[in-house]
């Protein structure tokens, strides 16, 4: 394992034979880049006690602003899990779970949901926090918990009558300005450039000469965007669900209308797989599409137990994460929702500290380029719903209210070009029916980066790492030996939607 040690030299040199001895001043080498250290306890929550030796957290000091580097400096908070085998030890991988705001410590604390045991035996897995997340100089648009719930409150997802529309936009033009007045100087600086010039440092200060990445979903922009600011420093990557970043960083509009119909196609293949198995499916009596279609309706009219955007979200995260959650019969979301929607939020005090933070809108924001006219959204939602009648109106308002709202411009983003020859190949990892990250999304990405492999995936779901022992045996190989997967192949899942 490398480590970066305080040396101090003392030097002491004689000038002349008749002159006094003259001390020189002391010189230090830099000091560990992260002082590793005991992580704190809610980063464990998932490791077992008699594995927690292995896992030490630090803090990665980096520049508020690259094109500053000598200015103000945050900390990025990082969390390593040692080798399980040192003497076999390859380097690190660091990791990325997406989001935008995913806590990327989490990953690394859970290394058998993503790779097998040969991976964490010979590399350290790093996460870490990206800027504006969790514990790295989190952005926060609210002081306190009570406004920020008060405010979301007055938001909804799937908005569909005037008054509700009105609300949403209403409480997202609060929610901007909230952001501009309590966001502090990180607001300015959350672009995928900030974010990937600090996976360089992050790089160096853990000791690897090339980086080692694994990222999911939106972490593939983040890989896409260093593989392209430091093509020479890649040493193995792995893209799962990827983005197209090209159509992401210039057309924002474009691409999330692309994933509104990529969610709704995830949805018909489902009902479609629903019908032909029958009596596996508890929802394959008669036509699958219709009856779904009725509910969502009704719904719709405000007539269930649930509200369409309990129902919406729902079905969304099922999509989401087909295998992993097994079988799904559609016809008990109405009893979960029910439960959902029966459920009650504790009170609060006046004073409670806002626990959360908003570093998706922070990220997004600065990488999507949306119009300023958040008068278009309903409109946009309207069209969007007659070409993808379950998601397209949710996804409208989601990015698109949030971003014509925002009260600044990012510092610097990274729009491309996406070419560069990296010094290693990239694996793109595209799953056929992924409602998040479509297929055509890796396609392209695969076609966009300079130097790259994609894998298919014939499943369900949302990135493939842990639920595919073709996917995972290829991304061993890949990580520990360089070795890519034959052009062509197609993997399969380990566990069927029935």
């Amino acid at each position: 394992m490398l480590r970066f040690p305080v040396i101090t030299l003392a030097v002491a040199a004689l000038i002349g034979s008749a002159a006094p001895a003259v001390a020189q001043p002391v010189i230090k080498a830099p000091a560990a880049p992260v002082a590793w250290g005991p992580c704190p306890e809610d980063a464990l929550t998932f490791v077992p006690p008699e594995d927690r030796f292995r896992y030490s957290c630090g803090n990665l000091a980096v520049p508020l602003d690259h094109a500053k580097p000598g200015a103000s400096k945050i900390d990025l908070m990082l969390l390593r899990r040692a080798a399980s085998k040192p003497a076999e030890r390859i380097g690190s991988v660091v990791i990325n779970p997406g989001g935008p705001g995913a806590d990327g410590l989490l990953l690394a604390t859970i290394p058998s949901v993503l790779f097998p045991s040969s991976v964490p035996d010979r590399f350290d897995l790093i996460g870490f926090d990206p800027r504006g997340v969790g514990r790295s100089n989190p952005l926060k648009c609210f002081t306190t918990q009570e406004s920020a719930d008060a405010l979301r409150a007055r938001m909804t997802q799937v908005p569909v009558t005037a008054q509700e529309i009105k609300s949403t936009v209403d409480a997202h033009a609060e929610f901007g300005k909230s952001c501009g007045k309590v966001g502090g100087p990180i607001i300015n600086h959350m672009s995928t450039e900030d974010t990937a010039r600090d996976l360089d440092l992050i790089r160096a200060a853990v000791g690897d000469a090339k980086l080692t990445y694994v990222g999911l979903s939106y972490g593939t922009l983040l890989g896409a965007t260093y593989a392209n600011l430091f093509p020479n420093k890649v040493r193995a990557m792995i893209l799962d669900g990827a983005v197209d970043p090209s159509l992401r960083t210039n057309d924002a509009l474009r691409y999330d209308r692309e994933r509104a119909l990529a969610f709704e196609h995830a949805l018909s293949a489902f009902l479609k797989r629903c019908k032909e198995e029958g009596p596996e499916c508890a929802f394959s009596e008669g036509d699958p599409r219709a009856k779904f279609d009725a509910i969502r309706e009704r719904l719709r009219k405000g007539g269930g137990p649930m509200t369409l955007s309990q129902f919406v979200a729902k079905v969304g995260g099922v999509l989401e994460t087909i295998p992993l959650t097994g079988p799904v019969e559609l016809a008990k979301l109405a009893t979960e929702l029910q439960q959902l929607s029966q459920s009650t939020s504790q009170s609060r005090s006046t004073d409670a500290p806002y626990t959360g933070h908003d570093a998706f809108y922070g990220v997004n924001c600065s990488d999507k380029p949306f119009p300023k006219t958040p008068a278009l959204v309903p409109s946009v939602a309207a069209a969007w719903e007659r070409e993808a009648p379950t998601f397209g109106r949710r996804q409208a308002f989601h990015d698109f209210v949030g971003c014509a709202h925002w009260p600044v411009s990012a510092k610097k983003v990274y729009r491309g070009p996406w070419n560069a020859k990296t010094s290693a190949p990239v694996l793109v990892v595209g799953i056929y029916n992924d409602p998040a990250t479509p297929y055509t999304f890796s396609k392209r990405m695969s076609e966009q980066l300079g130097n790259a492999r994609l894998l298919d995936v014939d499943a369900f779901g949302h990135t493939s790492l842990g639920s595919s022992d073709c996917v995972d045996g290829a991304a061993e190989k890949y990580l520990t030996a360089l070795e890519l997967p034959k052009a062509g192949l197609v993997c399969k899942p380990n566990q069927q939607p029935f």
